[in-house]
């Protein structure tokens, strides 16, 4: 399943679940071109670029954000394989008839126009390159509506929507395009949040990332438009 040379795009990278992706990746020889919004983050998880590596700071809720990162993904290296996109977010608490605006927008936009801003950015790359793989990460709860969740499934839903669609388009252009359903993510942030929940039934990022990996490899070219459930091993 090595990856290299290929270049792979990580959104949302300095966050629990982008680093493991990039770990992952990187230890199979892939080019790292890794994003997020905060250079602070970025710097502190990754370090500085190196010959396999390019950081970049960008505002994927803009599509200057992310057509930047496709020129500089393209400059560094010359080409983009695999696309995953990470970057996302989680708020839960209200129900529908309460829900704020800024929250609507919030999760909406972290977690799907962040998403379309990229691929309107890389697609057009991959099909000119003659193919790609491409990773979208939806949630285990989006595949029915959960009460005080309703805006959170509905946008992780709408990315699994995107995901089928997406594949369905790009399949006979030889670019798979699938996502993961993952629970709730062994993070620091979570264990904080919830200290009375046992973490050995959540999903460890590192085991999240290898699903995500293999949908990004050749192994998997014949998966198309696939939302796989990625549930803890308890």
């Amino acid at each position: 399943m090595s990856l290299d040379p290929r270049t792979v795009i990580v959104t949302g990278a300095a966050g629990n679940l982008g680093r493991a992706v990039a770990r992952t990746f990187a230890a199979q020889g892939a080019n790292l071109v890794l994003a997020d919004v905060d250079p602070t983050q970025l710097e502190s998880a990754f370090g500085t670029d190196d010959n396999r590596r390019l950081l970049v700071v960008a505002n994927l809720l803009d599509t200057g954000g992310a057509a930047g990162l496709a020129q500089a993904a393209l400059k560094r290296f010359g080409h983009i394989d695999v696309l995953c996109n990470i970057a996302g977010g989680f708020r839960m608490g209200e129900t529908i008839h309460e829900t704020s605006d800024e929250n609507w927008n919030f999760l909406f936009d972290i977690n799907t126009r962040t998403l379309l801003n990229t691929v309107r950015a890389v697609v057009p790359h991959m099909l000119a390159a003659g193919g790609g793989k491409i990773v979208n990460v939806g949630a285990f709860a989006a595949q029915k509506g959960v009460a005080q969740m309703g805006a959170y499934t509905a946008a992780k839903g709408t990315v699994i929507r995107m995901t089928e669609a997406m594949a369905a388009e790009l399949r006979d252009k030889n670019i798979n395009v699938n996502c993961v359903l993952p629970t709730i993510i062994d993070t620091p942030e979570n264990r904080a949040s919830m200290p009375e929940a046992d973490p050995a039934k959540w999903v460890a990022p590192a085991d999240l990332a290898n699903v995500i990996a293999f949908l990004a490899s050749d192994a998997a070219r014949a998966v198309h438009g696939a939302a796989v459930p990625v549930t803890s091993l308890s």
